[in-house]
């Protein structure tokens, strides 16, 4: 078989492995909202619950990417709903700064996206995953940090 048809038929069949640091309180309800109300999003995103989006620490998404995630979400309340007052906002600032160092260390910006989602907003939710996939799907793997012996 030429090495062109089997090159583009692994492309056709890769999947993004995306990780999403969800906020308790909205993010992951929002998630929630959307698988029963059987709202469908890629299946390969894989969810971590975290008590606000202002407790991520940068060095996870970083962390995220060097084991071989291809794709890294942070969601959390939208701004001034927060359960933890600006825990949100510390979020969105720490992302500005994380985004620009990715990009000087050479990692694509799409690779990893910061939104907010409400309790409320499953369909919202499914939509912007699907569109996240679909951003990480054309970058193709993550390969920056794979080790070659």
């Amino acid at each position: 078989m030429n090495k062109a048809v089997v090159e583009s038929k692994q492309d056709e069949e890769w999947q993004p492995k995306i990780i999403a640091f969800l906020c308790n309180w909205c993010s992951y309800a929002g998630a929630d909202l959307a698988g029963v109300s059987r709202i469908q999003y890629p299946p390969t995103i894989r969810v971590v619950r975290v008590p606000c989006s202002g407790r991520i620490n940068p060095f996870f998404i970083i962390k995220s990417l060097i084991d071989g995630w291809d794709g890294v979400v942070v969601s959390g309340c939208h701004p001034g709903d927060c359960h933890y007052i600006s825990g949100n906002l510390v979020a969105r600032r720490r992302f500005a700064i994380v985004k620009e160092l990715l990009d000087f260390i050479g990692i694509e910006p799409d690779r990893v996206h910061f939104m907010w989602a409400s309790a409320a907003e499953g369909e919202l939710f499914a939509v912007m995953i699907r569109k996240i996939s679909e951003l990480v799907k054309k970058l193709g793997p993550n390969k920056k940090f794979e080790k070659k012996w």
